[in-house]
């Protein structure tokens, strides 16, 4: 099991990592809202592995036959793998690559508020908020707490579909199906 949680989960991780450097250096052209966009579809594009590792490690290695909660662990693997690279490249992007990110996406937050139309006050009010969130963004844990919350939903609700999906239970000898 192991290897395939590994074999898929590393290349889950490398699609979510190679879209989000692939993505940077159009972030000012694309904007937040349509990063957005193209960061959940990577990560659909990234947790179809889910699927694929679960139905491969069915077929090769359990023997055509798994159960719904053999199927949700490997999925779950290949999930925390993906979304572990996933941390690991925004930390090394957010520190490295794009210390600024805050500022911008609080500028963007706050200029978003303004054209919809906001008050004066709470247009105070979101950028109080955001002054907030920054200070707390800088907190590593923080960080990384916010940022597995980006993808790991998603992978999650990969990694229930694809067990129900490819689920097999073992037949009980004597005991006709149907």
């Amino acid at each position: 099991m192991r290897k395939f949680v590994l074999t898929y989960g590393l290349i889950a991780g490398a699609i979510l990592s190679l879209s989000m450097l692939g993505s940077l250096p159009f972030m000012e052209r694309i904007g937040f809202d349509y990063g957005m966009v193209i960061g959940y579809t990577s990560m659909v594009a990234a947790f179809l592995m889910v699927y694929f590792g679960i139905r491969s490690y069915r077929d090769q290695a359990a023997g055509g036959r798994i159960g719904f909660g053999r199927a949700f662990v490997v999925g779950l693997g290949i999930t925390l793998i993906g979304t572990v690279c996933y941390v690991a490249t925004w930390q090394f992007v957010y520190h490295r690559m794009a210390p600024d990110f805050m500022e911008k996406y609080s500028a963007y937050t706050i200029e978003k508020a303004r054209k919809s139309g906001a008050t004066e006050a709470q247009i105070a009010a979101q950028k109080k908020e955001m002054a907030e969130f920054a200070e707390m963004y800088r907190n590593p844990l923080v960080n990384i707490a916010f940022t597995l919350l980006e993808p790991l939903p998603v992978g999650l609700l990969f990694t229930g579909v694809s067990a129900f999906v490819l689920s097999r239970p073992r037949r009980v000898a004597g005991v006709v199906p149907g």
